[in-house]
């Protein structure tokens, strides 16, 4: 039994509020945890960066795994939603260790061990939610455009967790203590806040969600059970798809332009802008604008221009105005430092970028889908795990690399631990500019290079879905019992 084209508000909703504890997840991880080990902890910037780099080869297995084994799993509750009920008490443990190290733990060498293990525990652990809960976005309607809607809603929800933990992070946790983010006392009541949301949105999605259990595609039936050989077979039959293929690999380039803009996010706004946190915390504006905006609009471009165009070019001015306001002060064209001025132009800059971010995320989560499709139609199989596998990879992946290419870039221009805003050299101040500005941005180009070569557009996918109904009818003619 299928469910119709049309997803109903209550259903968008309660899948979208799903992405907002992981988006909480990762911001916690993706904006912190390298600044804390480093400038609060002392860890070296390379050891903080080659921690994640060992993390993601376990999310390059553990991701595909789950994806094979929820594309596979049968139970009463479904293939999808036991679990998304598994996840969250994993994800809050792993969270409440990696920012709190027992004293005992005070060498490089064991930091590097303890930021390493729990970063392991807490990306395989929010593997259990990411993965099927993306795969059953994809399973909610068939159609080429409510597909678009669904993962608006999805996306809108993300940058919800964000605006969420960006606001008490700044405003009311950074702003009162002593040294801001520089206080090791400040990040105990982060902890706790983000348990309570990343619980509560994960929690509410994969409760009001399972009411569409009845209704979601069922587990292949070809007699194979969950195994090591089923998995290198889905995994190589979607490699072997080449619209899959341009996108894992652009997914990849363009993690690695989030990932160092993300990691010396922080960073930036302490040293290269020198803002305070309450300036740091109006920034969220952009976002704000930017995730409204790539809600809108998503699904309308997708109609005009179909989705490989919006993908191109909003990838295209993603690379270019997440960097821009970072390249303007290179050359001395941006607001002082520390000025309400300054926060205005960064702003304009990152509402763009993030609105672009917003409809590029919104366009390949709604792509991989179709991809699906076409694979149904080549192999008979329904895989969203497997395919939406990789969305959560480099999801984790985009931190894991930009860790790494910040952590070397950091160590090569000598960037010193405990640094104090004010009192590092312009020299330094301009080559942190270079990495986070010119040097990010090209990862970008090369990432829109590969999404070009995306191939399913409108007229395409409904040759699919018509191809796929005249199969179903097929197999439903043969299967239909002989009347007397």
């Amino acid at each position: 039994m299928r469910q119709l084209e049309t997803v109903s508000m209550r259903t968008k909703l309660s899948f979208g509020i799903g992405a907002s504890g992981e988006a909480g997840t990762l911001w916690m991880f993706n904006a912190l945890t390298f600044f804390f080990y480093n400038q609060v902890l002392g860890l070296p910037p390379d050891l903080a960066g080659y921690a994640v780099a060992i993390a993601i080869v376990f999310d390059a297995i553990t991701d595909p795994v789950m994806g094979s084994i929820s594309d596979r799993f049968r139970s009463k509750y479904g293939r999808r939603h036991p679990f998304m009920f598994a996840a969250p008490g994993p994800i809050l443990i792993a969270l409440f260790f990696i920012f709190n190290p027992p004293d005992s733990v005070n060498t490089d060498f064991q930091l590097f061990a303890w930021y390493t293990a729990f970063t392991i525990f807490l990306r395989v652990s929010l593997t259990l939610f990411t993965v099927p809960h993306l795969a059953l976005g994809a399973e909610l309607s068939d159609d080429y455009d409510e597909r678009s809607k669904v993962m608006s809603y999805n996306t809108l929800f993300g940058y919800v967790g964000v605006v969420f933990m960006h606001v008490f992070v700044w405003f009311i946790i950074f702003d009162k203590f002593e040294g801001g983010q520089r206080n090791i006392d400040a990040y105990f009541p982060i902890v706790i806040y983000a348990s309570v949301l990343i619980a509560t949105c994960i929690l509410a999605s994969a409760w009001f969600t399972k009411d569409r259990i009845p209704f979601l595609k069922k587990p292949p039936d070809d007699g194979e059970k969950i195994g090591f050989k089923r998995l290198i077979k889905d995994m190589s039959g979607a490699i072997t798809n080449k619209n899959y293929l341009n996108l894992l690999i652009g997914l990849f380039f363009l993690s690695v332009l989030i990932g160092t803009h993300e990691t010396l996010g922080l960073y930036m706004v302490t040293f290269f802008w020198e803002l305070t946190p309450y300036q740091i915390g109006f920034l969220i504006i952009n976002n704000i604008i930017g995730y409204v905006l790539g809600f809108i609009l998503a699904a309308r471009l997708h109609r005009r221009f179909d989705k490989r165009a919006t993908i191109v070019f909003t990838c295209l001015s993603l690379s270019i105005f997440w960097s821009m306001a970072v390249t303007l002060r290179l050359f001395d064209l941006a607001p002082q430092n520390t000025t309400w001025e300054l926060v205005v132009f960064i702003i304009c800059f990152g509402a763009v970028s993030s609105a672009s971010g917003s409809i590029l995320h919104i366009s390949v989560m709604s792509a991989l889908a179709d991809v699906s499709d076409e694979n149904e139609l080549k192999t008979g199989m329904r895989q969203e795990g497997i395919y939406y596998s990789a969305r959560a990879f480099f999801g984790k992946a985009s931190n894991a690399f930009g860790h790494v290419v910040a952590g070397i870039a950091l160590k090569y221009i000598g960037f010193p631990q405990n640094a104090v805003p004010g009192e590092l050299s312009s020299e330094m101040i301009f080559k942190l500019g270079i990495i986070d500005g010119p040097f990010a941005m090209v990862w970008g180009f090369i990432a829109v290079f590969f999404y070009y070569r995306y191939g399913i557009n409108r007229k395409y996918h409904a040759q699919i879905q018509e191809q796929l109904k005249i199969k179903k009818e097929a197999n439903n003619s043969l299967n239909k019992p002989e009347s007397v």
